[in-house]
């Protein structure tokens, strides 16, 4: 069957709970087909991840220090590396031949403090 992966759905919200993210660096969304400006891109570091996954006994997960592009619909963000930020209206989307990359994309970025 092809195009399944259209009707998977990630939990972007579940997914981000408990993660602090720091803002590695800051640049222009292109699209990839058109080349049209779309937006801002910034790349984030998961700093601290509190995430209880699934695991077997003697296992663990974690994605602590993990990097992903986040795509902001909107120019001119307030937010420069180093930064910590959460994600306004955040969209994941996973991708990839093992579907281990994250897509995200976002209306916005507050700059948050660090969590306690």
């Amino acid at each position: 069957m092809k195009k399944l992966g259209a009707f998977l759905r990630f939990d972007t919200v579940g997914f981000l709970d408990g993660k602090r993210l720091l803002v590695n660096s800051v640049g222009e969304w292109v699209d990839f087909d058109t080349k049209a400006h779309m937006g801002t891109k910034l790349e984030v570091v998961i700093i601290e991840d509190r995430m209880k996954y699934p695991c077997k006994d003697d296992e663990h997960v974690s994605n602590r220090f993990e990097k992903f592009n986040v795509k902001v619909r909107k120019d001119g963000l307030a937010v420069k590396p180093n930064d910590y930020v959460k994600l306004v209206n955040a969209e994941g989307k996973i991708y990839g031949d093992f579907r281990n990359q994250l897509s995200v994309t976002c209306d916005d970025v507050v700059v948050a403090n660090p969590m306690k």
